[in-house]
């Protein structure tokens, strides 16, 4: 028993090298006084500031920030309440401790979406996936896009496919740290899965109830304030927000009118992803019904920064095992060539894009609406007895 347990931790190495020589990296930038990770500071400052009972949701930067950063805490008051083990590390360490998660994370999205691949396999796909920028701006920014990425898809495709009374819970833990997981509910409810979708959904709401206790002014804060103004996070209109409000919102020059249109658009896509979402579970083919929802999820959500986008990882994994090679490089092409960084951009640069820049500046979410029509457009036609 003992000889087969330890060959199972072993085949765990390649990944765990991995994420071990991202801390590495960390510890050297640490000890080198780099200034790198300012998201993850912003996690840290969220905690720290928690605890020092002062407020979260300042237009302002926080006290508890490095002086290099000047951010605002723009992520629901549970977050905060999870990112309190960092406090624990000093505070030009955070960027490698989360690089290092985000590393490990990657393997196991790499991991589950191709059960069949070797550890050394996964290891070396998960090396490969940095070329993509979602991929290497996550883990600059200290980003944790890649840790929920691993949440949901171990919550969705593993433990709740398995049909563990747990199954749910990692869903609505991710769902506290960013609002946008919370689409992977109904997705947990349209695929069968009602009592893993109410476990989530009660997770969330339980984390959020505690901190309605434990900093009541921030709560209601967020809720009232914080958590409808996207603008508190940036310029919306930036190239980098890849979602249908960024495209409305350059499109229109930030008129208070592209908001709600870009909600309508998002309502009508939402039927062909529904429709498709349902049809791959049902077929047996979890994986690409995940994704669609995933998708869905970076199209509709008011900002979905570029950095966002690390799905592409699993999307482009499926493509390769279904040996969909040209479509895979087609993919992958725009991501590894940074496409949308050398489109002028920055300031009111957007608002005078003629048709090329346009396109090219859309890209991911032009690409993704076009591929959900067309999915649907394509089950349609597909006789049933091939399903």
């Amino acid at each position: 028993m003992s000889t087969l347990r330890l060959r199972a931790d072993v085949r765990w190495w390649p990944a765990a090298a991995l994420a071990g020589a991202a801390l590495a990296v960390g510890v050297a930038a640490w000890l080198l006084g780099w200034h790198l990770g300012a998201d993850s500071a912003v996690y840290r400052a969220g905690a720290l500031t928690m605890f020092k009972g002062e407020p979260l949701y300042v237009r302002e930067h926080l006290t508890t920030l490095p002086p290099w950063v000047r951010l605002p805490f723009t992520y629901p008051p549970a977050a905060a309440l999870l990112f309190s083990p960092l406090v624990l590390v000093p505070p030009g360490l955070v960027w490698g401790v989360i690089g290092a998660l985000s590393v490990l994370g990657l393997a196991v999205v790499v991991k589950i979406s191709r059960r069949s691949a070797t550890w050394p396999v996964v290891a070396g796909l998960t090396v490969a996936a940095f070329a993509l920028e979602p991929v290497w701006k996550t883990v600059f920014l200290g980003q944790i896009n890649l840790i929920l990425m691993a949440l949901i898809m171990l919550d969705v495709l593993v433990i709740s496919a398995r049909g563990s009374r747990w199954g749910g819970v990692l869903v609505g833990v991710a769902a506290a740290v960013k609002l946008t997981p919370l689409i992977f509910i109904p997705h947990l409810w349209l695929t069968g899965r009602r009592a893993d979708a109410l476990r989530a959904l009660g997770t969330f709401a339980a984390l959020q109830a505690l901190m309605f206790a434990v900093m009541p002014v921030d709560a209601v804060r967020y809720w009232t304030e914080a958590a409808s103004d996207p603008e508190r996070i940036g310029a919306t209109h930036w190239i980098f927000n890849q979602s249908l409000n960024g495209m409305l919102g350059r499109a229109t020059e930030v008129a208070p009118w592209g908001m709600p249109v870009a909600l309508a658009i998002g309502a009508l896509l939402a039927v062909p992803a529904v429709f498709l979402v349902v049809r791959y579970h049902r077929r047996g083919e979890p994986l690409a019904a995940v994704l669609v929802t995933a998708f869905t999820a970076l199209l509709v959500s008011p900002v979905s920064w570029s950095h966002h986008w690390v799905w592409v990882v699993p999307l482009l994994v499926l493509l390769v095992a279904e040996r969909r090679y040209w479509l895979a490089a087609a993919t992958a092409l725009p991501l590894v060539g940074c496409l949308i960084m050398l489109v002028p951009n920055g300031g009111t640069t957007e608002f005078g894009w003629g048709p090329v820049e346009t396109v090219l500046g859309n890209a991911y979410v032009l690409a993704t609406a076009v591929a959900l029509v067309g999915l649907a457009a394509r089950e349609l036609r597909r006789p049933r007895d091939l399903e």
